[in-house]
């Protein structure tokens, strides 16, 4: 699959926000899921958008980033808990990567990811910047 396919067939988590909630045991998940790994097949899932807010609750600044990445260096890669519970790997922005800290107040914005292939194809996606 080319990467230009592939970024069209996850717009839907790319542009928004989503996972699902199982409404046996609670628990939600990001991605989405198709079957709750705490409930097995007596789980009934339901799609839900999360608010974009959350806290760190781990990071780390990448200094030697892939050729991919070299110009944006340093920058911050972190483990955000949404405020509903679930937890995304995202990459914070608009920051001096030493202020950062664990718990830190973190919310969503839709940044350019990056530029794809030689056709130019620029993907967006959500990235997270501190709440001040």
């Amino acid at each position: 699959m080319t990467e230009t396919v592939r970024t069209w067939r996850h717009i839907p988590q790319r542009y928004n926000l989503t996972g699902s909630k199982c409404l046996q045991c609670g628990n939600v998940f990001f991605p989405s899921r198709i079957i709750c790994p705490e409930c097995r097949r007596k789980g009934k899932l339901q799609d839900m958008k999360f608010s974009g807010k959350g806290k760190i609750h781990s990071y780390s600044v990448i200094n030697t980033p892939t050729d991919e990445f070299k110009d944006i260096a340093p920058y911050v890669v972190a483990i955000v808990e949404l405020e509903e519970g679930a937890k995304i790997t995202t990459q914070i922005v608009d920051c001096d990567p030493d202020s950062i800290e664990i718990c830190d107040d973190v919310e969503m914005v839709f940044r350019r990811v990056r530029e794809e292939g030689e056709d130019g194809v620029i993907s967006y996606g959500f990235k997270f910047k501190p709440r001040r």
